[in-house]
């Protein structure tokens, strides 16, 4: 074979012994095989002048050496591919014995050592691998018998330092703080007090300082790289990938630069990268999604799926919405990032309700947590020492301390922050409360942030507040663990939350009870808990590199046992929210082109006649009876539940290849009507007729279930297939059935006052009343196009206004069904005046889900209703054409609030709303509007009072309205009361 003796003995070893644990998978194998032909046959490894002893090999030689010589001038490296869960540790420690074994029988070979430099990402993985000491009770060398029982003796020779990279970081010689050092430089000479590299590596590698020769491993090498300057790759990344990738190059620069310190002092042999994603990163300057061009083998997580060594992910492939792209819960973010905080917990900011997490994030955990209970059941019957583990990937703190507080429980405050009844939480087999709100001894449910864990560094501040609780159990039981009283205060809190997260799935340890974790950062690495079967994915995945890692964290089998046909038993682990592909192809992405700006202001003095003004309006005040409510439902009032705002009920999870998985929320028609009446009502009370911090007002608990009831028999709340009324107890759903009922009270008020009392008013800006289209001053680079057809392609588009209708010079529209309508006020001959409500600073107050938010309308036109231009009707006008939930909650504030509140202001002239759904109709919609608001009882075309019609006979009737066409020719019998 053109090996040594050693080396042809493990190789047989490692094929062919029947070894009683796990025997080497062939993936195993054929990746040390690649690196031992490379060494021993090819002579690639360890390269140089003087050392290859293959002619033929010259090309693979001359390959490997170029690939570096980009990349990695100053080391030589090789990459192994291999998927997460088919053993990349087990690898290092065959390569390891391998190099030891022939180093202690050729002592004078320059090809083998003795001395191994381990670097890792982070401290989860390092802890991970002491496995690969040979000093370790737990050492795979023995513990997997991958050396035979002759050899053992020479692993004993084995020096092996594992270590984060991190510790490359050049520290402060004297301790001191920057401010410290600042005094003492004064003015002289800027102070070098920062270790050489060779101090650096006195104390990193100690153990191999006294070696010659040392090999180097990088585990989860896609980490190491040295960036290069790319231009026109940094110009096409928009913020936040700018920062992602500022980041992972700050981290890959200090490790690789490490590595490099280590060659100059040393004799570097070689460095192997292990990883399942050796890809060049977004921003690192190459093209992101390359393969390192020094990779030599290559086992893909296709292969690892195919050869059942890993689980099989299943994710969403089509579901119960009616969109026709990828399913809902194949990329969450995408539908729920509206609704999510945008920065970490800050100290002073506002924190959010847990239980107002947008509708299809909650119906994603409830399709989960239904699936989960029924592994978690099968789990228990099969008596299997520890529980599956349901993970969800957070993208900030911010989110993940929402979802954790939803998933296990927290505790309430009032409006003054007294603590209150705590929410038990949501998902009963992870609440950290029991029946009684008592915090249970043990967490279920852990929050981690898995970056600040592998960084070393101590945790914030902020996240060490937030897992306070838990860190004290899990020192508790620490130290009940280690026979001590109290709690174990010789552990730091960094430590305690990492070894809880190490041990999930291991019985007898911190982490053996845990059901579920909340992550921080991605868990992308060092994690080997072997009993994940869910994961939920809360944050943006702009890669499939991201995807993998983070799918890869379910991929370990539970089980290595072979069933009678000697096989693995396929297993499974369910995915939402990572739009994982099984094959995938790099984003490229174009550059933007630069288009020229014109101003958009009002044409003065010329068009000083055609200013519109209107109120700022900042919220509004509604006095409510004491005693009696009521409630006048519109067709505003109807809830129609769709799987395309809450969700899919019904989604199929499948692999790339085996037994696809139905997840749905059958569950839910258990739910009673009566439990939702209750929850409802009780909403209302405290979230909608609440005054400030005033107690809720309990006396009007009845005539509130009352009107509650009343809105669901008479068929507001539709529940289209694939939903539920159950559904109503999710807290932003119940928020929006909330909004239509609260405005359907203010309707009953508006409409029941007595006369002269207006009970709705509009609350204006004190410091601004007023805005006017004289401040309308921006400039837009929107194109001008003749004909409407073409702006089909374009974003915006801006139309030159004709000098007797509007203000303005240019009509900056979104949709082409703007510019129509534009054309259509232009035509008609009761406008007066209009403007396009862009840059000039009418908003609307309102809230949906709980949360206030601001709408702006499309335009506001006056027209002559018949009393004359010097007294015109205000109209506000929305061009919408699908009508969502968002669309809904506009218009009802509008009709509900914004309207009445300002007529009954009774200085701002008079208002009405419209809002155009077709563009069929549009002009048509519009006149019919303008008739009917000059027909308005009272006042007649001119302006005249109008007849009462009511109290007419036939003949009466014909004379003050007579119908075109139609004379009466003899008077006829008919009933004095006629309905026409």
């Amino acid at each position: 074979w053109g090996v040594t003796p050693e080396t042809a003995r493990l190789l047989e070893h490692w094929r062919n012994h029947e070894s009683i644990g796990v025997r080497p998978f062939f993936c195993q194998v054929e990746a040390a095989e690649t690196i031992i032909w490379l060494t021993e046959v090819a002579g690639v490894l360890p390269v140089g002048e003087r050392n290859p002893r293959r002619r033929e090999f010259r090309t693979i030689y001359n390959h490997i050496r170029g690939a570096n010589a980009q990349a990695n001038s100053e080391l030589l490296r090789v990459a192994l591919k291999m998927a997460t869960g088919t053993g990349k540790t087990t690898v290092m420690a065959m390569l390891i014995a391998w190099q030891t074994i022939n180093a202690v029988r050729h002592p004078n070979s320059q090809h083998f050592t003795k001395g191994f430099l381990i670097t890792t990402p982070g401290i989860t993985i390092r802890d991970r691998l002491r496995v690969l000491l040979p000093s370790d009770p737990d050492n795979y060398y023995k513990h997997r018998n991958l050396v035979p029982t002759e050899f053992l003796p020479a692993l004993g020779e084995a020096r092996v330092v594992i270590t984060n990279y991190h510790s490359f970081r050049l520290r402060e010689e004297d301790g001191s703080n920057p401010t410290n050092r600042a005094l003492r430089q004064g003015r002289g000479p800027a102070l070098n007090t920062q270790e050489t590299h060779g101090k650096m590596m006195q104390r990193v590698m100690k153990p191999l300082m006294s070696f010659r020769r040392i090999m180097a491993f990088n585990d989860e090498g896609h980490h190491c790289y040295r960036e290069k300057a790319d231009i026109a790759e940094a110009k096409n990344l928009d913020a936040d990938e700018k920062n992602e990738a500022d980041k992972n190059n700050a981290k890959a620069r200090l490790w690789i630069t490490g590595l490099e310190a280590v060659k100059k002092k040393m004799d570097l042999l070689a460095v192997i990268d292990l990883s399942a994603t050796p890809f060049f990163l977004q921003g690192s300057g190459y093209h992101e999604g390359t393969l390192f061009p020094w990779t030599v083998s290559d086992f893909s997580l296709m292969d690892a799926i195919e050869s059942g060594i890993v689980k099989i992910p299943r994710v969403p492939v089509s579901d119960n919405a009616s969109n026709d792209q990828m399913p809902v819960f194949r990329n969450l973010w995408e539908n729920i990032r509206a609704g999510m905080p945008k920065k970490g917990r800050g100290r002073n900011a506002a924190q959010p309700d847990p239980m107002k997490l947008p509708p299809e994030l909650l119906t994603a955990l409830d399709v989960m947590y239904a699936d989960y209970e029924e592994t978690f059941e099968r789990w228990r019957q099969a008596r299997k020492p520890s529980p599956p583990v349901f993970i969800v990937v957070c993208n900030n703190t911010a989110t993940s301390k929402l979802v954790y507080d939803y998933i296990s429980g927290f505790d309430r405050t009032d409006a003054d922050g007294n603590p209150a009844t705590p929410h038990l939480g949501s998902l009963q087999l992870f609440r950290n409360y029991d029946d009684n709100g008592q915090q249970k001894p043990r967490p279920l449910t852990l929050l981690v942030d898995s970056e600040q864990l592998d960084s070393g560094d101590s945790l914030s501040r902020e996240f060490r507040v937030m897992s306070a609780e838990a860190i004290e159990k899990f020192r508790r039981e620490r130290a009940q663990r280690n026979g001590k009283t109290g709690s174990d205060s010789n552990i730091s809190d960094e430590e305690l939350l990492r070894e809880a997260m190490n041990t999930i799935g291991k019985p007898g340890t911190l982490g053996a009870d845990i059901r579920c974790v909340v992550s921080v950062s991605m868990l992308n690495e060092g994690w080997d808990a072997n009993t994940v079967t869910h994961i939920l994915g809360i944050r943006a995945f702009s890669t499939q590199l991201l995807c993998e890692q983070v799918v890869g964290r379910a991929l370990r089998r539970e089980s290595y046992d072979l069933n009678e046909d000697n096989k693995f038993d396929v297993e499974y682990a369910d995915v939402l929210g990572i739009p994982f592909e099984f094959t995938d192809r790099p984003p490229v992405k174009a550059t933007k082109e630069n288009k020229p700006s014109v101003r958009v202001h009002p044409v003065s003095p010329e068009r000083d006649r055609l200013t519109i003004e209107f109120p700022r309006v900042t919220g509004y005040r509604v006095e409510l009876p004491d005693e009696r409510l009521s409630a006048h439902f519109t067709e505003d009032s109807e809830l129609r539940l769709t799987v395309d705002e809450l969700g899919p009920s019904i989604t199929v999870n499948s692999g790339i290849i085996g037994k696809p998985k139905l997840l749905d929320l059958d569950h839910l028609e258990e739910v009673r009507r009566g439990e939702i009446v209750y929850y409802l009502t009780a909403y209302l009370i405290e979230n909608h007729l609440r005054e400030g911090r005033h107690l809720p007002p309990i006396h009007l608990f009845q005539q509130v279930q009352r009107i509650v009831s009343k809105w669901l028999d008479e068929g507001y709340l539709k529940c289209e297939k694939g939903t539920y009324p159950a559904q109503l107890l999710h807290r932003m759903v119940s928020e929006r059935a909330g909004e239509r009922i609260r405005a359907a009270i203010t309707n009953a008020v508006q409409k029941n006052a007595p006369d002269g009392e207006r009970r709705i008013k509009a609350v204006v800006n004190p410091y601004v009343p007023t805005g006017t289209t004289h401040e309308i001053n921006f400039a837009t680079t929107a194109p001008v196009f003749t004909h409407l057809s073409q702006f089909q392609t374009e974003r915006r588009l801006r139309l030159e206004t004709r000098s007797d209708k509007c203000h303005i010079n240019w009509a900056v529209c979104d949709r082409s069904w703007e510019a129509q309508f534009c054309q259509v006020l232009e035509d008609h001959p009761r406008v007066i005046s209009y403007v396009k409500n862009q840059g000039l600073g009418l908003e609307v107050p309102y809230k949906m889900e709980d949360r206030s938010r601001t709408y702006i309308p499309d335009f506001i036109i006056l027209i002559d209703d018949g009393n004359g231009a010097d007294n015109p009707l205000h109209v506000v006008a929305e061009i919408k054409g699908y009508r969502g939930e968002d669309a809904v909650a506009k218009a009802t504030t509008m009709n509900s609030y914004w309207i009445p509140g300002v007529n009954n202001l009774g200085h701002f002239g008079r208002w009405k709303f419209i809002e155009i759904t077709s563009a069929d109709k549009m002009e048509e919609t519009f006149r019919e509007f303008i008739r009917d608001a000059i027909n308005q009882p009272g006042t007649d075309q001119d302006g005249q009072e109008a007849p009462d019609y009511g109290t007419m006979d036939f003949k009466e009737l014909l004379a003050a309205a007579p119908l075109e066409g139609v004379e009466l020719e003899r008077e006829v019998e008919f009933p004095r009361e006629i309905t026409l």
